[in-house]
């Protein structure tokens, strides 16, 4: 489990590192139009990239996230209950967040496959849409993971020598 934690942890640095870089492509694009409507001249296509690229940035940030605990979590009465129970609500959660992220993951791949198929693009720009669409559910993948390892370490003990 250890290395599987591991290779989750890095994949979601990786990730989050990506979403920074789509974060500072945001930024510029954004300054970047401000910049030329001052001269009348806005950037064509900013409203599109704007979009896909805050869905990527969202999607990889997610795992991430979670691996932080940089969530918000509303757990007054959760610790209220012993520490056995407690961990039962933890497993539970992780498991069933799994299955929902496995599932969401799933679906927007199918998506993604027929956005493929048909060679949709954008209105503006034409960018192909399929790219964008298999990122989120990159993402989407990572996070399932995430959840899937904390219903692991739910589980399973950790020895004090495996930390």
């Amino acid at each position: 489990m250890l290395m599987l934690d591991r290779i989750s942890h890095y994949l979601n640095l990786v990730l989050m590192g990506i979403a920074g870089l789509f974060l500072v492509a945001m930024i510029a694009l954004t300054c970047a139009n401000v910049l030329f409507r001052l001269v009348w001249i806005p950037v064509s296509g900013t409203f599109e990239l704007m979009g896909y690229f805050g869905a990527v940035l969202t999607a990889f940030a997610m795992g991430y996230t979670q691996i932080k605990k940089g969530y918000i979590a509303v757990d007054i009465v959760v610790l209220g209950f012993s520490k056995n129970v407690q961990k039962i609500l933890n497993a539970t959660n992780a498991i069933i967040c799994t299955g929902f992220f496995v599932l969401v993951t799933w679906q927007i791949a199918k998506y993604a496959a027929n956005l493929r198929e048909t060679e949709e693009v954008t209105e503006t720009l034409q960018i192909i849409y399929y790219p964008f669409t298999y990122a989120v559910a990159v993402g989407c993948g990572a996070l399932a993971l995430v959840f899937f390892i904390q219903f692991l370490k739910a589980l399973i003990p950790v020895k004090e020598d495996d930390k």
